[in-house]
């Protein structure tokens, strides 16, 4: 299986992780702390390493500054960094398609995959807040379908842009001055809706031909992205009994479903639902784990997390009541797979205001022992539900250390998770092929037809 170690916040993937006891609050912005992170992560053999990030401080609610943390690294300078005191683990940086430009992004990433030697992953967002719209010249963020329709032309271009020069360009004869083959490097010259960039890329073909596309978002429009461009998709897990794993295998058949319309083999891309494992020595140790850490949440901050995920403040509304309306998924703008989670538990139970908040708030918390963690890892595997999992951790490092010390053996003990990286690339540990330069392959399809 596939594993990823998911950093949503630096402090854990709780939004209120940083209150933990065993937290380095102080630390965040400290390299050593994200070095022992990922070393961490490349000793439990992991494949990649996935960086949430954002383009705001979270400051609808006076709680976002006063009470969450906001502080996030930029992704590229980190990633870069990493890759010096890392040799195996993948590096995906999460970067937003409506608050960048192809070129730029099409530079970093080839930049980062040439100084990993080809470990470098993107991680594509569109972003969804109002907050982010204001800090790059707009009001507004875009319509959920336009943006989803600027993704798709942003990864059109980027992966043109890495096409510039193909792989044997570089001629380096210094001999007779001859640096490059200039029938070797191609301008783009794209004119689309959103986009027009000429090219070439000032950065020769990245080692992975194209680092990792990797992409989340179960909304229509982010299952077509996944179907047509993704090669790892982040799938949202419903819950954790029978009804979670037959609507996992649904969801997983729903996008490998789709992917033939492209030309695309359901084997080009890995799903990866998100949990985060909350381990034990006992269950009712775990259980107790995972009490705690839902007691760091203020209920200020819940509600106004909860009130962030559906578009409008609730906290005026009785706690122990049903949230006395039903959100309209159609005219919503933001993330629409989160607010569908939401709508499912509304729908699956009566939950009052106060559960509905803590629920939304760590959806994707299971507590159990290592047994019991691999036990529902190894089924959701075997049964055709994920072909492996991206896992936060109720706290870093310390929830990162439980699991590469007590699940991680346990997968390998029973064969389904790898004791040595094999690959010498992202693209080789995750079997994925290296694709081929267009220019390359239009080239051999004019000589077999001439």
């Amino acid at each position: 299986m596939v594993l990823g170690a998911m950093m949503f916040f630096p402090s854990g993937g709780h939004i209120s992780s940083w209150r933990h006891p065993d937290v380095d609050a102080k630390g965040l912005l400290d390299f050593n702390y994200y070095k022992q992170i990922l070393q961490t992560a490349e000793r439990g053999k992991f494949d990649m390493f996935f960086y949430a990030d954002e383009l705001y401080v979270w400051d609808r609610f006076e709680t976002g500054i006063s009470h969450a943390n906001s502080i996030r690294p930029e992704p590229f300078t980190l990633l870069s960094a990493l890759a010096v005191v890392t040799e195996h683990i993948g590096l995906a940086a999460t970067v937003s398609t409506t608050y960048n430009e192809p070129y730029h992004i099409a530079r970093k990433l080839a930049t980062l995959d040439h100084l990993s030697n080809g470990r470098a992953a993107w991680n594509i967002v569109t972003s969804q807040a109002d907050e982010e719209a204001r800090n790059f010249s707009r009001d507004k963020h875009l319509e959920h379908s336009k943006r989803y329709e600027r993704a798709v032309e942003f990864v059109d271009v980027t992966q043109g842009l890495w096409d510039s020069w193909e792989d044997d360009a570089l001629l380096l004869d210094k001999e007779s001055g001859y640096f490059a083959d200039k029938d070797k490097l191609h301008n783009i010259q794209h004119k689309g809706t959103h986009f027009q960039v000429q090219g070439p890329l000032n950065v020769t073909r990245p080692p992975q031909g194209y680092p990792v596309l990797a992409q989340a978002g179960a909304s229509e429009s982010g299952k077509e992205v996944a179907a047509e461009k993704a090669e790892v998709v982040f799938a949202p897990i419903h819950s954790f009994d029978a009804e979670g794993l037959l609507a996992g295998q649904q969801l997983y058949e729903d996008i490998k479903g789709r992917m033939a319309k492209y030309g695309r083999s359901r084997d080009e891309l890995k799903i990866i639902p998100g949990i985060m494992p909350i381990i034990g020595q006992t269950e009712e140790e775990a259980k107790e784990k995972l009490a705690a850490i839902e007691s760091l949440l203020p209920e200020q901050l819940g509600l106004d997390l909860l009130s962030h995920y559906l578009g409008q403040d609730i906290s005026s509304y009785p706690l122990d009541e049903p949230l006395p309306f039903r959100p309209d998924l159609s005219q919503f703008n933001q993330s629409k797979s989160a607010l569908e989670r939401i709508l499912e538990m509304m729908d699956k139970e009566q939950l009052t205001l106060r559960q509905l908040y803590q629920r939304s708030t760590n959806r994707r918390g299971l507590a159990g022992t290592p047994v019991q963690i691999a036990d529902f890892l190894e089924e959701w595997f075997l049964k055709g539900a994920a072909d492996g999992f991206n896992i936060q951790f109720s706290h870093l490092p310390g929830g990162l250390d439980d699991f590469v010390n007590l699940v991680v053996p346990e997968l390998q003990r029973r064969g389904v998770f790898r004791t040595e990286y094999t690959g010498g690339t992202l693209r080789d540990n995750l079997g994925l092929k290296r694709p081929d330069n267009r220019y390359v392959s239009v080239r051999a399809d004019h000589l077999a037809h001439s």
